[in-house]
């Protein structure tokens, strides 16, 4: 790629991290990993903390090895996961290394919130965002009741792409997309709720000026250019939400369809104009963030692949070696729907062990409890698909448009029995890919920005030419309609 314009995206997970380089050739995208590496949660005293410095160290890492292969770095981009952040004290220094959204510090701190503070259908018909305990709202509270320190002298609270993005240049923003995972941001007026903060004790000033995908937020600093070996390259505001990076990406040929992206955590779409604030979607949970082009990403999260991530990190190490297909083949063997669980139960937030979690929730419904990696597996795998289409079915109700395609991206797209389950129970047709739609959604705002492509029609154009997506049809109706009437009185019991 040498004497190209590349594009460098910085693209991290709750598990890992990776650095990118993107180009777009002949209408075409390519990519290629510059360096991977792990994004560890650190313990200490009793809570979950992210290691903001090692991440910087691995960005810079990343930028001098783009250095040393003389590459033409046109800008640099930054997604992650959503609502953990940062305080900056006044000095420029960060504070303390930031909390993870696992910490159980949140634990009850939702519930005691919208109990004394502001009440539940309040919060959701100011952000019509879906109530999860880790949401920075529930972070914050539970921050401000310890008497925490860092926050109590924080100058500036900044999501956490945000705070790489400022350790780059120096400047502090607020990216909308981030912002609005938070549920501290009113998706009408795209601006964070004076009410909200008010109740945590927090002013709008504590934030970073609000910005939008596609804003350039500044360039490497002076010390990072000596650092890197680097000259002054803008640093871009991408959709700083990873999901919202990866449905940028999705390759859809219309408004009309659905996605669901899906990795450790699977999420279930649309994007539409507004947001869908309404009785039903504050009863089923459904959340409104923010997308790209002014778009709002209406959606539930669901427990993806964290269940049997967690589980093979259980097993021995010879059913570890196995690969993905040689595991999940095995799984293919055993009876189906003979065990099948509510993947969203709160039991398996964070469990000890998932291996017992799982079973002692078969056990306490009565149901059959798996015992090899091959049951669990199967069990994990039927319920995710059947999780998926009372989700999906909850969305065609409240969409204001009818779908019958359904996009996988993300690295779960390469799950062909996942994927088949799930055209299987939804009904509809599935499209598998991209697998690396997060960086390619990085990538294709920072062409954008560049001028390279125009609005997000002509990026999913360029991005639809460059892969060839694997069609699913869906089969066995009979059988998945009598496994979700099993799965609608387990949930039940």
């Amino acid at each position: 790629m040498r004497n190209k314009k590349c594009f460098f995206a910085v693209d991290l997970g709750a598990t890992s991290g990776r650095t990118i380089i993107g180009h777009i050739d002949n209408g075409k995208f390519n990519l290629e990993e510059v360096t991977r590496f792990p994004n560890n949660l650190i313990e200490q005293g009793g809570h979950f903390y992210w290691d903001i410095y090692a991440l910087y160290l691995e960005i810079i890492k990343g930028l001098k090895e783009a250095a040393r292969r003389g590459l033409e770095i046109t800008s640099i981009g930054i997604d992650t996961w959503g609502v953990d952040f940062v305080c900056i004290g006044s000095d420029g220094a960060i504070l303390r290394n930031p909390r993870a959204y696992r910490d159980p510090i949140t634990f009850e701190a939702m519930d005691n919130y919208l109990a004394h503070v502001i009440s539940k259908k309040e919060v959701y018909d100011i952000t019509g965002i879906q109530f999860m305990n880790f949401n920075s709202l529930f972070q914050l509270y539970a921050m401000r009741r310890e008497g925490n320190s860092a926050l109590e002298h924080a100058e500036k609270i900044l999501f956490v792409p945000d705070a790489l993005s400022w350790m780059l240049t120096g400047q502090a923003v607020c990216e909308y997309t981030i912002a609005s995972t938070s549920q501290l941001l009113d998706p009408r007026t795209k601006q964070l709720d004076e009410r909200l903060l008010t109740s945590l004790q927090l002013t709008r000033e504590k934030f970073g000026k609000m910005v939008n995908p596609g804003t350039v937020i500044g360039v490497l600093t002076e010390e990072v250019q000596k650092l890197t070996g680097l000259g002054a390259v803008p640093v871009i505001a991408v959709a700083g939400h990873d999901t919202a990076s990866a449905v940028a990406a999705v390759p859809a040929k219309d408004e009309n369809f659905a996605y669901l992206s899906s990795g450790t955590w699977s999420l279930m779409g649309i994007e539409t104009k507004d947001a869908i604030i309404n009785e039903q979607s504050y009863e089923r949970n459904f959340t409104n963030e923010g997308g790209i082009g002014g778009t709002t990403r209406f959606l539930k999260n669901i427990c993806g692949m964290w269940l049997y991530e967690r589980c093979r990190m259980e097993w021995p190490e010879e059913v570890r070696k196995l690969s993905h297909p040689e595991l999940q083949g095995s799984a293919m063997q055993v009876e189906p729907f003979r065990s099948i669980i509510n993947p969203d139960d709160a039991q398996f937030a964070n469990p000890d062990s998932m291996i017992k979690a799982i079973q002692a929730y078969c056990r306490n419904t009565q149901q059959p409890v798996p015992e090899t990696p091959a049951e669990i597996c199967r069990c994990i795998f039927d319920s995710l698909a059947l999780r998926y289409k009372q989700v999906f079915q909850w969305m065609q109700e409240l969409a204001p448009f009818r779908f019958d395609v359904l996009h996988i991206i993300g690295g779960g797209s390469l799950n062909k029995y996942l994927n088949q389950f799930t055209a299987n129970a939804t009904g509809a047709t599935v499209l598998a890919g991209p697998q690396e739609c997060t960086a390619i959604g990085n990538i294709m705002l920072q062409a954008q920005t560049a001028g390279l492509v125009g609005d997000i029609w002509e990026m999913r154009q360029t991005i639809a030419h460059s892969l060839e997506l694997v069609r699913y049809e869906p089969t066995d109706e009979d059988a998945w309609n009598q496994a979700y009437e099993k799965y609608i009185k387990n949930i039940n019991k």
